[in-house]
């Protein structure tokens, strides 16, 4: 092993995780090893362990530093129309899965799917985003209520038919980004073009 360079345990940290991101990119969940990312890394795998107990718990924080990329992607940037915001959101999820597509698929459909602290993960991303979107909409009492509850079902439904757009290739992106806003549009029961009900928020 090369001589090894001392860090901050943040900047440790950082780099035990862009280690992993990239060996869980490439490879099957099953096929990364410990000692593979602390050889890399040029650390002991003792030094690993110490940050991260199991290969389960090092996965864990790649996703989660992965999901909070996308929400700061997908943060509202306080002007232009709440639909221009939405189409940029779609974009960026779309950029998030073919970016991270085989973590992504791990997390969903291997064998990290139904972990718990993965569940927990996505349940928050999905909590974040749909209050983000309440926000921006100006809603208040029952409509806000009722809005969230459809928006709730929208964003799992967008993650679900991401996951399938990676995993099986069956749609374009732009089918895809189309096929997300004829459903918002039906959870949020919009009357008008999405352009003219969403600018009424600005």
């Amino acid at each position: 092993m090369s001589a090894r360079t001392r860090l901050r345990p943040d900047q440790r940290r950082q780099q035990l995780l862009d280690v992993a991101a990239r060996n869980f990119a490439a490879q099957p969940y099953h096929d990364v090893s410990m000692a593979d990312i602390a050889a890399e890394a040029r650390v002991s795998r003792a030094l690993l362990y110490r940050y991260y107990p199991t290969k389960r718990h090092l996965f864990a924080a790649v996703y989660k530093a992965a999901a909070e990329r996308l929400l700061e992607a997908s943060a509202d940037p306080g002007h232009g129309s709440i639909t221009a915001w939405v189409l940029a959101g779609l974009e960026a999820h779309f950029d998030f899965f073919e970016t991270n597509a085989r973590t992504v698929l791990e997390a969903n459909r291997g064998e990290m799917a139904g972990d718990p602290v993965i569940e927990a993960i996505i349940t928050d991303e999905l909590a974040e985003l749909r209050r983000s979107i309440l926000d921006s909409m100006a809603l208040t009492g029952h409509e806000r209520s009722a809005a969230s509850a459809a928006l709730y079902g929208w964003l799992t439904f967008v993650r679900a038919v991401c996951v399938e757009w990676l995993a099986e290739e069956s749609l374009t992106r732009t089918e895809l980004r189309d096929m997300c806003l004829r459903t918002l549009v039906a959870a949020l029961d919009l009357r008008e073009a999405p352009g003219e009900q969403f600018a009424r928020g600005r």
